[in-house]
């Protein structure tokens, strides 16, 4: 049978495919990899009934191309995902299973004649479906709690010197930083927190009497204030919360809505279920 890419490519039906739903049709691709010991094996768990799954190409490690659901219908391939508002991804895309075992094994590099294979499919896919290469993305991309394929090993990079995906990485470290408690969340459903703590050289926090005492310098303080800008909460000791009623709100310069919640750290004392004569909240 006939293939839908004008590239040399092998058919091999799978069984679990379905029309396009709401009348979707294709504006991602959606590069995967097989996370199998072999594309063989790949090409048998994506065409049989049992794996309810399935993806429109699959390529070997020697470029070798393999169709095996038409482009018009919905394969199985992204599961539960999302991307810019759109939950049927399914319905959305095309999909690609680049071989590769995966980090569930040695993880190896994608090779070069792979990659041509990839890249040339890809660009044909893109010119013939008008997909824009911002919506070439990868199956983490869509299902960033799931799954992690096709890695960090994956030259993004030569796809977008060829057209088809844009620049990857880019400010990415200062992307990280500026989402690093919606990160946490999503990969590990844990929140991200940040211990804030100083003494003086001696290992104290105070005077000897007791007094507090500046220890630190005007560029740490305005360091705290602005972190405290950036969380949703403080945490405090219950006998702080208690005895000083600490305002632990961002106060440098200019106007500053957004202020951190109050936590104690100990719901055993009464005296700190009420609300903080400065304004803010105390909550246990």
């Amino acid at each position: 049978m006939d293939t839908d890419t004008s590239f040399e490519a092998d058919w091999h039906p799978a069984v679990n495919f379905e029309p396009r739903r709401g009348g979707l049709r294709p504006s991602i691709l959606l590069m995967h990899y097989t996370g199998m010991a072999s594309a063989e094996r790949a090409i048998g768990w994506l065409c049989s009934a049992e794996s309810r799954v399935s993806c429109h190409y699959l390529v070997s490690e020697t470029g070798r191309i393999v169709q095996m659901v038409r482009e018009e219908m919905r394969a199985w391939h992204a599961g539960e995902s999302f991307w810019a508002g759109e939950t049927d991804i399914n319905s959305a895309s095309i999909g690609i299973e680049v071989h590769n075992p995966g980090h569930g094994s040695f993880y190896p590099p994608f090779p070069e004649p792979q990659m041509q294979a990839v890249e040339a499919l890809s660009l044909d896919i893109l010119a013939r479906h008008d997909i824009r290469p911002e919506r070439v993305l990868a199956h983490s991309d869509v299902a960033p709690a799931r799954k992690e394929d096709p890695g960090e090993k994956f030259p993004w990079a030569r796809l977008a010197e060829a057209g088809v995906a844009v620049g990857c990485g880019v400010l990415r470290r200062e992307a990280e930083d500026l989402n690093a408690g919606y990160l946490m969340r999503i990969r590990t459903g844990r929140p991200l927190v940040c211990l804030k703590t100083a003494t003086t050289l001696d290992g104290r926090i105070a005077a000897r009497t007791g007094e507090s005492r500046w220890i630190t310098g005007p560029e740490a303080r305005d360091r705290v204030h602005l972190m405290r800008a950036r969380y949703d909460a403080v945490m405090v000791g219950v006998g702080t919360a208690a005895a000083d009623d600490p305002e632990l709100t961002c106060r440098l310069p200019g106007r500053w809505p957004r202020q951190p919640v109050r936590h104690g750290a100990n719901s055993t004392r009464p005296d700190c279920h009420r609300p903080g004569s400065r304004g803010s909240r105390v909550r246990t």
